[in-house]
């Protein structure tokens, strides 16, 4: 019996060792991704090319394989693009894990991240402080998803999926999907080079995609794209009920990050997120504002997915979801002036305020970052369904009472709407 809890003690030494190990890995990534050195990691900069060099530095330690021939340069897909009248020259890092499986090793899942951010700052670079000029780190957006993209690449490395696996690191994501859209262009044509992907575009069965997976709150995780394949949802649910994790499912996939770009190309996507902040786009996104233990469980999670998804008996199929209410915000004729919590994955009923801007509407009125929203004008709000309706309803240059939850306490606001385009 001593010897029988004996190995019970090793073996789960060895489980916490290699959980503490994961998250150490993810943590130094974030830190080197997101350092004053890196400035910022705009794209065509100094701070690019470290970027990348560090990613193909630890795609190479996994004797992952490049796309394309056998030196580090192997991993990148070149593109340009036009910047306020000049060329800015970056890349995609791509690299390939063949499946194990001889029937299905010639579908591939893209299972990615963006590695790009806004540089300094500055007038349309993004910021959300267009007065500071400054090293925007980007921490949770993206080193966060490149952390965990990472260590998915070294779990399948060990445990090969049926199904080939694309890992892809976008370069331009904030400039307009730039990379992506580079990528997906070139798989529709034909190219000598393209020795380690799939012949054409219709190889690429279905993508992940994590951007700001850093800042879990409430066990939430919000998975979009849910609806572009029969069987996605049903997964993506089964594997939160496997990792107790509280996931908000979106059946579209159109949302402000590199699956868009394959949803619009007819490839089925899962896009997964933790949600915006107060941090966000700004020079405060730093790493010590990331939540670690958040990221193992997104880890976590993905891994199942994945490996689901890579090891389905049949073909995913694509389903056309038109983008959700979410999408047509900029018909509002108001403005409350917050970003809500897109995820929707609380357990409280209401939306949260994620994002209250100072100067707007709801912060004139005192409602402040965190607070949830329970009424709009008398009427409920339960989820961001319910919450673009009410906005839908309103008149600019009217005061209604929005009724919050913070805390224990329940407010009601008397708020002044201000029109959508101010």
């Amino acid at each position: 019996m001593r010897k029988i809890y004996s190995i019970i003690s090793i073996a789960f030494a060895l489980v916490v060792q290699t959980y503490a190990q994961k998250q150490d890995d993810m943590r130094q990534a974030v830190e080197y991704l997101a350092s004053q050195e890196l400035g910022g990691r705009y794209p065509g900069t100094a701070g690019d090319t470290l970027a990348s060099a560090f990613i193909v530095d630890k795609l190479r330690s996994l004797k992952l394989k490049p796309f394309k021939g056998n030196k580090a340069k192997d991993y990148f897909h070149d593109f340009t693009y036009t910047k306020k009248d000049k060329e800015v020259a970056t890349h995609n890092i791509i690299a390939v894990l063949p499946g194990k499986d001889k029937r299905l090793r010639n579908e591939y899942i893209v299972v990615g991240s963006h590695y790009d951010h806004l540089g300094m700052g500055g007038e349309g670079s993004g910021s959300r402080r267009l007065d500071t000029l400054g090293v925007h780190p980007g921490a949770d957006d993206n080193a966060s998803g490149d952390a965990v993209v990472l260590e998915l690449a070294r779990h399948f490395k060990k445990v090969r999926s049926p199904r080939s696996l694309i890992f892809m690191f976008f370069g331009a994501e904030e400039q307009g999907l730039i990379g992506s859209k580079n990528f997906i262009e070139w798989m529709k044509k034909e190219d000598a080079q393209r020795k380690r992907l799939p012949a054409d575009i219709k190889g690429i069965v279905a993508m992940v995609n994590l951007d700001m997976v850093g800042r879990m709150r409430d066990y939430a995780l919000s998975v979009s794209g849910t609806g572009t394949s029969s069987e996605f949802k049903a997964i993506a649910e089964e594997v939160a009920a496997q990792t107790n994790l509280n996931i908000s499912c979106t059946p579209d996939g159109y949302g402000p990050s590199d699956q868009a770009s394959f949803v619009a190309a007819d490839i089925p996507v899962l896009f997964l997120t933790t949600g915006g902040h107060m941090e966000y786009h700004t020079p405060d996104d730093v790493p010590s504002t990331l939540n670690y233990d958040g990221m193992q469980q997104t880890l976590e999670y993905t891994q199942k997915l994945v490996a689901r998804l890579a090891s389905m008996p049949q073909t995913p199929d694509f389903i056309n979801v038109p983008g959700s209410s979410t999408m047509k915000h900029a018909n509002f004729k108001v403005t409350l002036g917050l970003m809500p919590d897109v995820m929707g994955a609380s357990r409280i009923p209401g939306l949260r305020a994620d994002i209250v801007v100072a100067g707007k509407p709801a912060h004139n009125a005192g409602i402040r970052s965190g607070d949830i929203i329970q009424e709009i004008d008398g009427k409920p709000v339960k989820d961001i369904e319910e919450y673009m309706q009410r906005l839908s309803e309103l008149q600019a240059d009217t005061t209604i009472p929005v009724k919050v939850l913070r805390g224990e306490e329940t407010i009601t606001f008397q708020v002044h709407l201000t029109p959508a385009t101010k």
